[in-house]
């Protein structure tokens, strides 16, 4: 499989621009360590598969062209980063720093940053806008081609998340034993969350 250096830049740049996933594994890095950040890096990915599945099968073109598919999904995706938003302030969020490093607490980890990917309506046709742009008219195979570079989109995904949650996680130490901090970051990730929601709430298809 060949891919071209634009492919891999644009990937990049999109993949290392701070967004929703980005900044929830860099709160579990800091609240639960590194574990718990490639965990949310994995998370975060996995819920990427649902939008390239829609891109793949047509959906997205269904998001894109119906007002009410499209609103559905947003909002629920509005009304969950403002959850996580108010979770984060109550300290039972992601920033909640946990000493012992559960299945309960893992599992809330990966479903948390499966669902924040999941329902954002915007991936879906970002991908569908994205990724045609590298395929060759002439391509014999385009849906495989669209998988490939899709399932590249992912690892780079994975792999920078995870960069960014394990240098988070390097911090912890510096961070969980100061109340002062913690209540610093944690209204500054609930922020953070809340501006999320407001900007997807305005998005339009």
């Amino acid at each position: 499989m060949q891919l071209s250096l634009g492919f891999l830049l644009t990937t990049l740049v999109v993949v290392a621009s701070p967004g929703t996933g980005v900044i929830y594994t860099l709160a579990a890095g800091l609240s639960r360590g590194a574990r718990a950040s490639v965990l949310a890096a994995f998370a975060c990915t996995l819920g990427i598969v649902p939008h390239i599945a829609a891109a793949l099968l047509g959906l997205a073109a269904i998001l894109h062209a119906s007002a009410v598919a499209f609103g559905a999904v947003k909002y629920a995706g509005v009304a969950y980063l403002l959850y996580m938003s108010w979770r984060t302030l109550q300290e039972h969020g992601a920033l909640n720093v946990e000493r012992r490093d559960d299945r309960r607490s893992a599992l809330r980890v990966v479903v948390d940053g499966v669902l924040i990917n999941i329902l954002n309506p915007k991936l879906s046709i970002f991908f569908v806008a994205f990724l045609p742009q590298f395929i060759a008219a002439d391509e014999p195979a385009p849906l495989a081609r669209m998988a490939e570079l899709s399932g590249v989109f992912m690892l780079a995904t994975f792999v920078v998340f995870a960069i960014y949650g394990v240098f988070a996680a390097a911090m912890r130490a510096h961070v969980v034993s100061r109340p002062r901090v913690m209540a610093w970051l944690r209204r500054s990730f609930a922020a953070a969350f809340g501006a999320l929601a407001v900007r997807l709430a305005v998005a339009e298809r």
